[in-house]
């Protein structure tokens, strides 16, 4: 694939990381006026009420309002690789990459969201052609007795799904640094001992696909969205560089 080795500075980094503080900084104030970033602009799950299409950009650039750590280790990711990665694409690609790697990241956590809600699915779609033949009791003293309510119910439970940070994106630049600079040794805090940027990749997949899979209790990680990340970027760094190929082939015929 192309590569540009202009030095200047990475200005579309930079960029990202102040928009991400500005708005971190701005989810903290903006409810003192009952405005709530994270319910207009957080992905929803795409059959609840909440949910709308432009959240598919919107929520890579909202963190965890509870604590800074999130933000703080997003953005330090962003500023260790985002630079690299940036001058080797170049600014077009780079954002390119980014935005792109990050809805996709957004994509695989809403598919991630349909397995768990399916049985929820299946049986409110049965009770909406079969109907209601008697109330159904959910707990928490709410019993419903329509079919209306029941609709309702779970439309609070698919709006009660919601994901953000730029995670998704971070990692596929960590894949993007890998798959450049696959012997770059790399280390992981507290681990004196180097790791090539290739395996540390490998490790990193394989640590989210095992916590994916899992689902276990208390974890309120999106684990597939950060493996969407690394799939949609691995699929289109190979799709530019696939396409780099064949252009000096055919420049090399004429």
């Amino acid at each position: 694939m192309g590569i540009e080795t202009n030095k200047n500075s990475a200005s579309i980094t930079i960029h990202l990381i102040i928009i991400n503080v500005l708005l971190w900084v701005a989810a903290q104030l903006l409810p003192r006026i009952h405005i709530d970033l994270y319910e207009h602009f957080g992905l929803h799950y795409w059959a609840g009420t909440d949910f709308k299409p432009f959240q598919f950009v919107t929520y890579m650039f909202l963190h965890d309002p509870n604590t800074i750590v999130h933000l703080l280790c997003n953005m330090f990711n962003l500023y260790m690789f985002g630079p690299i990665v940036e001058r080797t694409l170049g600014r077009n690609k780079f954002l390119i990459y980014y935005f792109v790697t990050g809805i996709g990241a957004g994509i695989i956590q809403q598919i991630a969201w349909a397995y768990d809600l399916a049985p929820l699915t299946a049986e409110v779609n049965r009770i909406v052609e079969e109907g209601l033949p008697k109330p159904i009791d959910v707990g928490n003293n709410i019993v419903l007795h329509t079919i209306g309510e029941v609709t309702n119910h779970a439309n609070n439970i698919y709006n009660a799904y919601i994901t953000v940070g730029a995670s998704g994106a971070i990692f596929a630049l960590l894949l993007a640094f890998g798959m450049f600079f696959p012997n770059q040794p790399l280390y992981i805090m507290f681990i004196p001992i180097p790791i090539k940027a290739k395996y540390m990749v490998i490790g990193y997949a394989i640590f989210e696909l095992f916590f994916g899979v899992g689902n276990f209790k208390l974890d309120n990680v999106a684990h597939f969205a950060h493996l969407g990340g690394l799939l949609f970027g691995l699929l289109l760094i190979l799709y530019w560089r696939h396409n780099n190929k064949k252009k000096f082939q055919q420049e090399k015929t004429i």
